[in-house]
């Protein structure tokens, strides 16, 4: 399974950043690749100051080695091994009226001290982050995943919907990071789903990735925007970082492990503000968005 899954997503990030490529029509992901010396490695494909993205990476690793000792504590577990590969990306547009977007698929498995697997899960989603709100946007990315989850359980949808919402939510702001989408985490083999089922399910959401994303950016690259409208994306994007580095488990478990630090910190803006006890004014397309944020609906 983990050989089948790491060569699925080294195929979705050829795909995936040719798709972004096309659409941008100007920058090119640059490639890094590298090696973990506790075992395994990445190749991390970075965008910067294109047309349409400002910054961006869709990054594939896959390592293993000894589980660190705050990783065995978290699991509950003693002298355990471990193997994790996945594929992350987050995309940031220069244009406030675009999106961002964000999304993650990977597979993790566990060993004992003799190399036996005593535990495996595929986890990942994907979720919108915008800075003004396009209701149709929203719908059109919500019915995306709701069809890739409803070919293979018709529960999946609203479940992971609302573990999305509940996951990116940013406590300390009393908010969601944005309008979700997606998340599993933990998906074991059942008496319902073995792994081979959740590959194809994973895979499929995995799959639909560009059809929910794209058809969005086509529609909003090219719409006008204002300084102001600009300054207010940089001070949604501090919400963004604040989530990603005081909740995010995924950056958690990359630092725990001795992850490259350049490839778990691309999902950060380059351009951000922090400005002090900030509201938007009453009545206008910022509050409509906060309003959303506060009280997530159903899109679909």
């Amino acid at each position: 399974m983990k050989d089948k899954f790491f060569k699925y997503i080294h195929e979705l990030q050829d795909s995936i950043v040719a798709g972004l490529e096309k659409i941008d029509g100007k920058a090119t992901f640059q490639e890094d690749v590298w090696e973990r010396p506790e075992g395994g490695g990445g190749r991390t494909r970075v965008i910067e100051n294109g047309n349409v993205f400002e910054k961006g990476g869709v990054n594939i690793s896959g390592v293993h080695g000894k589980l660190p000792d705050s990783m065995q504590k978290y699991f509950g577990v003693e002298d355990a091994d471990f193997f994790a590969c996945g594929l992350s990306l987050v995309l940031h547009p220069t244009n406030p009226m675009v999106p961002t977007v964000h999304a993650n698929w990977r597979y993790f498995e566990m060993y004992d001290k003799d190399g036996n697997i005593v535990d495996q899960w595929f986890g990942g989603g994907q979720d919108l982050t915008p800075y003004y709100l396009f209701e149709e946007d929203a719908k059109h990315f919500h019915q995306t995943c709701k069809t890739a989850c409803d070919k293979h359980n018709p529960e999946f949808y609203p479940k992971y919907k609302a573990r999305c919402d509940e996951y990116f939510y940013n406590a300390h702001r009393n908010e969601g990071r944005g309008l979700g989408g997606l998340f599993f985490d933990y998906c074991k083999a059942t008496q319902e789903m073995s792994m081979q089922n959740w590959y194809d399910f994973v895979t499929e959401v995995g799959d639909s990735f560009l059809e929910a994303y794209v058809p969005i950016v086509e529609k909003r690259k090219d719409l006008e925007y204002t300084k102001p409208q600009r300054d207010w994306q940089e001070i949604r994007r501090g919400r963004y970082v604040e989530f990603n580095l005081v909740h995010d488990k995924g950056t958690l478990f990359g630092l725990k492990t001795n992850g490259r630090i350049e490839s778990i910190l691309m999902s950060l803006p380059p351009h951000v503000q922090w400005v002090y006890d900030h509201h938007p004014e009453a009545g206008s397309e910022e509050e409509k968005l906060i309003e959303v944020l506060q009280n997530p609906k159903d899109w679909v």
